[in-house]
């Protein structure tokens, strides 16, 4: 992104701010402000850096944050990662202007509805396919709850790379299981076959009552990130999607 220019009223058009005669609009009331400067010309080319959110204001706010922005999400229990489907959406818990961006944010893969936990979402794809690609193989960690106890050989069975999920006919890549307790344990992953961690379980004749996302590689859900908040990562917490998984 540094080093390319941009005119004002497309950045702040992508950003959701509204049309470019809205934009124009706005210059003309001196509601856009550069180092504090009231900026007129909407067709001046500002150069997209860093910096940039820091320097310009609109309605004497901080910009938005620019294009290549990834958030981490603690995904409430009850919405879907969709922009189709009915009923409560992801989306929807974004502020309002940043559902209007252009690129649009997109999530990073999906959980169901009913799962909860870490969820990326971001306006760059190259980095979305980056983490979703098959040869990745990007480890994910999810805290599976269960209606019955533990039999004691889920986690060779898990780590054999043999299993077979009904349906299927290619065996699951061997993923490691940590008991919590007689009915909790953590399952981490390297593939996302649909509804995987509910039908490994279902295989081995369990039911997953409770899933929730902790961890993508190093990336680890903040226990102080509530149910529906999001936070924005920096380029230390996007490394850490492509680290090792978290211990």
């Amino acid at each position: 992104m540094s080093g390319k220019t941009i005119r004002l009223d497309r950045l702040l058009a992508n950003l959701g701010y509204g049309s470019r005669r809205e934009i124009l609009l706005l210059a003309r009331a001196g509601r856009i402000r550069l180092d504090n400067e009231i900026l007129h010309d909407v067709e001046q080319r500002l150069t997209l850096d860093p910096a940039l959110a820091s320097r310009l204001s609109v309605h004497g706010e901080e910009l938005d944050p620019l294009p290549g922005v990834v958030l981490m999400m603690n995904k409430p229990l009850g919405v879907t990662c969709s922009r189709k489907e009915s009923g409560p959406l992801v989306f929807s818990l974004l502020p309002e202007r940043w559902r209007r961006r252009d690129p649009a944010i997109s999530t990073v893969g999906r959980l169901d509805k009913d799962t909860s936990g870490l969820l990326l979402l971001t306006d760059d794809g190259a980095l979305l396919h980056r983490i979703i690609s098959p040869r990745l193989s990007t480890p994910k960690t999810y805290r599976a709850t269960l209606d019955r106890p533990l039999r004691g050989d889920e986690a060779p069975i898990f780590a054999a790379g043999t299993l077979m999920l009904e349906g299927e006919d290619k065996p699951l890549l061997p993923a490691r299981m940590e008991v919590l307790d007689e009915r909790a344990a953590l399952l981490t992953l390297r593939e996302g076959r649909y509804h995987q961690v509910r039908r490994m379980f279902a295989a081995v004749g369990n039911h997953v009552t409770a899933l929730h996302r902790i961890s993508i590689g190093a990336l680890a859900l903040p226990s102080d990130l509530a149910p529906g908040e999001f936070a924005l990562l920096d380029a230390a917490g996007i490394s850490r999607i492509f680290a090792p998984e978290a211990t």
